[in-house]
């Protein structure tokens, strides 16, 4: 092993601020002395008991902390468990934005509709390509992922060399651009790398990944067989590559492509503005020009191949989309796999799609866009770190890398499984976790971020499972006496005409407590509330053994 030279004898501190226990929230600060750089800021989709949550973005309490020290956001590629929070984020902790072309001209979309593309600094950084911010070097380097303009980091410090993957792939044929940089890993290998912090989400899958020209042979195929109908297309909306080729196949079979799907549609434009994506002139049209082509002249690519309800193709399923109804001579590919947690979704839809007569094809038409265990090995044998940190993916996903490092040689002591709020320290001395930061996930409500809680969120699952019982009361002003009421409205709760028997009987214990309130001379509100909810949730957990969410009313007049 080599020693890595640090003159100030500073420690460098890793601290993954989310992305250590999910799929997505993926963002990490590097910290030397005075300086944080922060690679990543990523949001995650909610959890099928977030009830109404849109997504969830990560706390930055850290970084709002140490703001005079945040030198810069380091975006590694444009998905969006790596972009997603930027505008959230950049209106508590403000500080310029570096990536290559495609995914700066992805933020400045997400900039733009939150009104902070003039108060925010971008630079566009080119693979090959260093900047320096406070006591960081940070280098670009060349990989390949299911999105284009993806990237690895060297980042340089006085502690040491620390790689950072991002999310990647070894494809030596990629559909556009160059194949990854590996000899770059290499010669930063023979400088003496300090940590590797690889990607794990297909650390689990024997192999190499295929590469994404192969799919075009499978699109070919399933074009070639299925000339008698529309054929719809469901994939990310970010995979430009696997678009191109969808274009190069319908061009091929004389087909037009329409794209639909909001985020689609802005991806497909921007890579068509900045050349990411070739399109044969007069091969898109508007969905508006659909009728005007027989069916078997059109292909639709849309969003929705992970069974999101809003997205276009569950609206086709459920006949709710404006423009699109599922005919029996469709086709329709889903090009992608569900993302663990959406399989319940997707096949909803599946259902829905065949029972309309469609014919539904979802194997072999994808590739990943994450490494498998071979490519792994070939990293960690071109970059030979000293310590061995597994990053983005659940529990299982980090520790079968860590498998992987051990497999390789390395020990429990070079391998280094962190969990988000972790402080880890590295110097040529050691490596140790060295403190704990605040970290967790915010959740965003429509336009709410972060006001709706654990508390909230207990409540609406409370009310999901057991309803609402409101008590409605009038007491008289000065006397306390009972005008009107005790009365009670459900919702969610039992069917009112079917349960009028369990109405009276509950509004008759509400009265006997009253009374006994009464004769006791207890006017304090709180207490009457109190002593109604729990008289009443007794009997009701009684009748029906159900707790529904009981909420006193008691006006005065």
């Amino acid at each position: 092993m080599k020693k890595y030279k640090n003159a100030s004898g500073s420690r460098l501190k890793i601290i993954a601020l989310g992305g250590l226990e999910q799929i997505g929230l993926n963002i990490t600060a590097f910290e030397y002395e005075d300086s944080i750089i922060v690679v990543d800021c990523g949001i995650a989709f909610p959890e099928d008991d977030m009830l109404g949550i849109d997504l969830c973005i990560p706390d930055v309490t850290y970084l709002k902390e140490n703001i005079d020290k945040v030198k810069g956001f380091i975006i590694t590629h444009g998905h969006e468990d790596h972009i997603g929070a930027l505008p959230y984020v950049l209106k508590e902790v403000n500080a310029p934005i570096y990536s290559t072309k495609l995914t700066i001209a992805l933020i400045e979309h997400k900039l733009e509709e939150h009104g902070l593309l003039d108060s925010v600094r971008r630079k566009v950084v080119k693979h090959g390509q260093s900047i320096n911010l406070g006591q960081f070097r940070i280098e670009f380097i060349k990989t390949n992922h299911s999105i284009a303009d993806a990237s690895a980091l060297a980042i340089y410090s006085p502690a040491g060399i620390v790689v950072h993957t991002g999310d990647f792939k070894v494809d030596y044929t990629p559909v556009f651009g160059d194949a990854i940089d590996l000899q770059r890993f290499g010669e930063i290998g023979k400088k003496g790398v300090l940590a590797l912090m690889c990607d794990s989400t297909n650390a689990e899958r024997e192999g190499f990944t295929k590469s994404e020209r192969t799919i075009g042979a499978v699109f070919d195929g399933l074009f070639d067989t299925h000339r008698k109908g529309r054929i719809i297309i469901a994939t990310f909306a970010s995979n430009v590559d696997r678009v191109q080729q969808i274009i190069n196949t319908a061009y091929k079979y004389g087909r037009k492509v329409i794209v639909e799907g909001r985020s689609m549609v802005n991806i497909i434009n921007t890579a068509q503005e900045l050349g990411y994506i070739r399109i044969p002139e007069n091969t898109l049209i508007d969905i508006d020009r659909m009728k005007d082509y027989p069916d078997t002249q059109v292909v639709l690519v849309t969003t929705g191949s992970q069974g999101e309800s809003m997205a276009a193709l569950s609206r086709m399923a459920m006949n709710m989309h404006k423009k699109v109804s599922i005919k029996p001579n469709d086709t329709i590919i889903f090009s992608s796999t569900p993302i663990p947690g959406n399989e319940k979704s997707v096949s909803r839809i599946i259902n829905e799609l065949e029972s309309k007569g469609a014919d539904v094809i979802f194997q072999d038409a994808h590739v990943s866009g994450h490494a498998c265990r071979e490519e792994i090995k070939l990293v960690y044998s071109l970059v030979k770190p000293r310590y061995s940190i597994p990053v983005h993916g659940e529990y299982r996903h980090r520790h079968a890398q860590a498998h992987i490092a051990e497999e390789l040689g390395y020990d429990h002591e070079h391998i280094l499984m962190i969990h988000s709020g972790d402080v880890l320290e590295l110097s040529d001395e050691g490596a140790h976790v060295a403190g704990h930061v605040h970290t967790g996930a915010v959740f965003v409500d429509g336009l709410g971020v972060g006001d709706v809680g654990n508390v909230v969120l207990r409540d609406r699952q409370h009310l999901a499972e057991d309803g609402i019982v409101i008590i409605v009361l009038t007491l008289e002003k000065g006397t306390g006496q009972v005008l009107a009421g005790p009365d009670i409205i459900s919702r969610g709760f039992v069917y009112v005409r079917e349960s009028d028997a369990l109405l009276e009987d509950s509004t008759e214990v509400l009265e006997e407590s009253l009374d006994s309130l009464i004769e006791r001379g207890i006017s304090d509100w709180g207490r009457i509330k109190n002593t109604l909810k729990d008289d009443l949730s007794d009997y009701l957990w009684k009748k029906t053994k159900r707790r529904p969410m009981i909420l006193p009313i008691i006006m005065e007049v």
